[in-house]
């Protein structure tokens, strides 16, 4: 997952060296199993409530659209104010929100408008969250080690995605949904007090004369809109957001319409997804002898995805599900990390904040708008034949990539950026387009 150069190469665990970054890893691990288990429960408790998959996707788009709309002031936050401060902030009205669930679920109150309600007001706080944690990713460890911690925040996101469903699909079916919403809120607590105790390995010096709002984001939209490999890697990011996304809160329908089971199997399908992203994060980890191109895990990426999400349209057992699940989960993840890879190491310091705000904002809108028309599609077509056409526009924007490789070559500029030590710290955006056409360095 390391880029290769002297300035970013180095043992993939490199980042867990330093004490603020593994007192970190640590506890967002622990909290996102518990988001994650929470993320199952949820569409659980709709779409058994309601029946409906527009219900799913409807939840889907609350918990990400409000980003849309905040995600720029978190950006300008994260680039103005202490990121571990903020976070510490953002983290604690989450954990609050998690809380009213759980005491709605344990008082009675099955309200499905008041759940989306909820949800909505958590991503609102999340929209404020999301750039401020990504930076501080980056704040935790020397620039020598910021591809490392890169990668090691992906493995924990991904093992926390493989754990927590499989632990809901068991509470759900010992416990109850009310336990399930309790663990989750409780896990908010652990990233709380980890960060209590963090950090930083460096900080930013804010700008001498800060503008304001809207000046602030004119410059880092300026950036971004003559970086050509960054408008990619977003525009990337939104493609596969739209027309994958959904699979991680629509296997409630295929566990109930399709596959015929109860809350275990429910977790194995969804702990599968996280499964795959996992298997997929160690494997990078290893040495290889000739690295892997930006460009050519973009194109092989959406490829997989695209052929994972047409298996889940024809599969009829559990257990193909399961695999076709695992290989979503890795297709996936090779995907998106290759984009966020890109956009890290090509943001520079300064506008790293608004950038992946920027970045969190279209990405969360795609999100929205796929949950939204899978929901849709699925009740008017069925959740198989949603997927089958999901995945068939994924390998068509896998063919484009393929047919204009100059286009997928923008990518490995990246790469070639951090081999050559150069960074984002002070890249112009002409540091970050092909010195020629088509060119394709490696990673």
């Amino acid at each position: 997952m390391a880029a290769t150069g002297p300035n970013v190469q180095g043992h993939p665990f490199a980042a867990l060296r330093h004490r603020g970054f593994a007192l970190f890893w640590t506890g967002a691990l622990l909290s996102n199993t518990g988001t994650w288990l929470g993320n199952l429960t949820v569409p659980y408790v709709l779409y058994q409530s309601t029946g409906s998959a527009f219900w799913v996707g409807l939840a889907a788009a609350a918990q990400f659209g409000p980003a849309l709309i905040l995600s720029p002031l978190g950006g300008l936050l994260a680039d103005s104010l202490d990121r571990r401060r903020l976070l510490l902030w953002t983290q604690m009205c989450m954990g609050g929100v998690a809380v009213a669930m759980w005491l709605q679920w344990s008082s009675g109150l099955h309200s499905p408008a008041l759940l989306i309600a909820l949800l909505t007001l958590s991503g609102v706080f999340n929209g404020l969250n999301n750039p401020a944690w990504q930076s501080l990713v980056n704040d935790l460890v020397p620039r020598g080690d910021v591809l490392s911690a890169v990668t090691l925040n992906s493995l924990q996101f991904n093992l926390a995605r493989a754990v927590g469903p499989a632990l809901a699909g068991v509470l759900l079916a010992s416990l109850g949904a009310t336990w399930a919403f309790f663990f989750n809120a409780a896990s908010f607590a652990v990233v709380v007090v980890s960060l209590l105790f963090v950090r930083a390995y460096r900080t930013m010096d804010p700008p001498a004369h800060r503008e304001g709002f809207v000046a602030q984001w004119r410059q880092a939209g300026a950036y971004l809109a003559s970086s050509r490999p960054l408008m990619l890697a977003v525009a990337l990011c939104c493609v596969v957001g739209m027309l994958s996304n959904p699979v991680f809160s629509m296997t409630v329908v295929f566990a109930e319409t399709v596959y015929r089971t109860d809350t275990i199997g429910l977790g194995l399908l969804t702990a599968a997804l996280g499964t795959g992203s996992v298997l997929y994060a160690l494997a990078g980890l290893l040495p290889r002898r000739r690295p892997v191109s930006f460009a050519r895990r973009t194109q092989v990426g959406i490829t997989v995805l695209g052929i994972g999400q047409i298996a889940l349209g024809v599969v009829s057992g559990l257990g193909g599900g399961i695999f076709a699940a695992v290989l979503i989960g890795a297709a996936f993840l090779a995907a998106m990390s290759t984009f966020n890879s890109v956009i890290q190491l090509l943001a520079p310091d300064l506008l790293r904040g608004r950038i992946l705000a920027a970045r969190h904002m279209v990405f969360s809108t795609s999100v929205a708008a796929g949950a939204l028309l899978a929901g849709l599609l699925t009740d008017a077509l069925g959740v198989q034949a949603t997927f089958l056409l999901l995945g068939g526009a994924l390998l068509l924007a896998a063919l484009i990539l393929v047919c204009i490789p100059r286009a997928a070559a923008l990518l490995d500029r990246a790469g070639a950026s951090a081999s050559a030590g150069t960074g984002a710290a002070n890249a112009s955006p002409k540091d970050t387009e092909p010195e020629t056409p088509g060119a394709n360095s490696t990673r």
